[in-house]
């Protein structure tokens, strides 16, 4: 009869003590499951150092399983329990909220909070380190100011940029984008109004006459970028605060959800007017991005507008007075639905419920020729750090099967909303289709 090994006679005793079934027994998922606890362990074992400390605790465990009868399941626990653990700290720390639940399936292709001081690759500008660092901290928030900084930054990039000999800039700058692209995406997922406006930049770069002088060619596209700021978003902001404007009148309630920068300027703009109204703005975490817009409008040049702060909740008892609901968006796509920050589709559709008009204002550069149909097929997730107060994460819960999530954004269906104010005019959602027309183009 041959004399079991000692690797056998940990394995063994140790899958009879955990009350594990043989994998014949189990069930798909019960096996992929535990395939991927056996990853994760294997994972945390390769990231820790490597001594000689480990090796000689093997031994001596080896040794005191021979001699104590009962060592089998100790050794076990010893081997098995805190590669669990450390595997389970490992994925934590790598992606900051996600972990080795298996829970959360649905949710493990949403953009991850990345650590703030992620490495750098390839030839990185400081000005995209710092413009990455704000994005990281979320410093620079929103869909107009993170383009707006976006395409600020690669000004400067492009400024101290120099052509190699035997290169041309039309095609040698594209590649020296990329790396400086990837860095901010790494930092913070790509917004729809950075993709456009990165794509109208390198239209405009491989355009470029190859016979023109370097620095006259980086001053032409400077004025692209320049020209592309004001006509796409300073001037369609303009034509949308007048627009929007109109539908505002003396004696209103209207009602917005956490800020939007198009929105604060629809306020103040109307205000400044000799419009007569009262706010009430409603907002939710993770950021708290209504207190910014409340300190806005409370301290206006033309005198505080009477404003009502409250949290989502609240929305049902406050819709009763409201006249108008104006909210913003992060884009647009094809089939009408609006992509906003969580809690916009709550509003429109309690909104709609009520029989109060749902008007978005977005800039047509802020439209995608995609389509959405759930909020689960794009999202960000918030970090622990921002979600939580001062970044205060001792309140945190703990519990073992609880995972805090911050999804950032929802998307709001077509039927929610009355119309889209943008700079070519008010659009039912129905026809968001034609905004390409509008602006004379075949496509976005």
């Amino acid at each position: 009869m041959p004399v079991p090994t000692i690797a056998e006679l940990v394995s063994a005793p140790s899958k009879q003590h955990e009350g594990q079934p043989s994998q014949k027994s189990m069930t798909k998922a019960e096996r992929r499951e535990l395939q991927e606890k056996q990853r994760a362990a294997k994972l945390a074992s390769k990231q820790q150092p490597q001594s000689g400390v480990a090796p000689t605790k093997a031994k001596s465990s080896q040794i005191a399983l021979k001699k104590q009868p009962g060592g089998e399941s100790n050794v076990t626990k010893q081997h098995t329990l805190p590669l669990k653990d450390t595997g389970a700290i490992s994925v934590a720390d790598d992606a900051g909220i996600k972990s080795v639940s298996h829970g959360l399936r649905i949710f493990s292709h949403f953009g991850l909070p990345k650590p703030i001081g992620h490495t750098l690759k390839g030839d990185i500008h400081p000005a995209i380190i710092r413009l990455g660092l704000l994005f990281s901290e979320f410093r620079i928030c929103g869909a107009n100011a993170r383009c707006i900084a976006t395409l600020t930054a690669f000004k400067t990039v492009i400024q101290d940029y120099t052509t190699p000999t035997h290169n041309t800039l039309s095609r040698h700058l594209m590649t020296h984008l990329s790396p400086q692209i990837t860095h901010l995406v790494s930092a913070r997922p790509m917004s729809v109004t950075m993709g456009n406006a990165i794509r109208q930049l390198k239209l405009e770069i491989s355009g470029s006459d190859i016979d023109m002088i370097e620095q006259d060619a980086k001053d032409r596209l400077c004025q692209k970028i320049d020209d592309y700021i004001r006509d796409r978003i300073i001037i369609a902001d303009e034509v949308i605060q007048e627009l929007a404007g109109k539908k505002i009148k003396d004696g209103d309630v209207i009602l917005t959800y956490a800020r939007s920068s198009v929105v604060e300027k629809v306020l103040l703009q109307a205000h400044d007017e000799g419009k007569r109204f009262s706010v009430i703005i409603v907002d939710s975490r993770p950021l708290l991005e209504g207190k910014v817009l409340l300190k806005s409008l409370t301290n206006a040049d033309a005198g505080p507008i009477p404003c009502t702060y409250a949290l989502l909740p609240a929305l049902p008892s406050l819709l009763t007075e409201v006249t108008t609901v104006l909210l913003g968006a992060h884009s647009l796509f094809s089939n009408g639905a609006v992509y906003s920050r969580a809690g916009t589709a709550l509003v429109a559709m309690m909104s709609k419920r009520h029989g109060v008009p749902v008007l978005v204002c977005c800039e047509t550069y802020k439209f995608s020729e995609g389509v959405m149909v759930d909020g689960f097929g794009k999202n960000e997730l918030a970090p622990i750090r921002i979600a939580q107060p001062h970044g205060n994460t001792k309140n945190v819960p703990s519990a073992p099967n609880l995972e805090v999530l911050n999804p950032l954004y929802d998307l709001t269906p077509p039927t929610f909303i009355t119309a889209v104010v943008t700079e070519v005019g008010l659009i039912p959602p129905s026809s968001i289709s034609s905004i390409p027309l509008a602006l004379g183009k075949t496509s976005l």
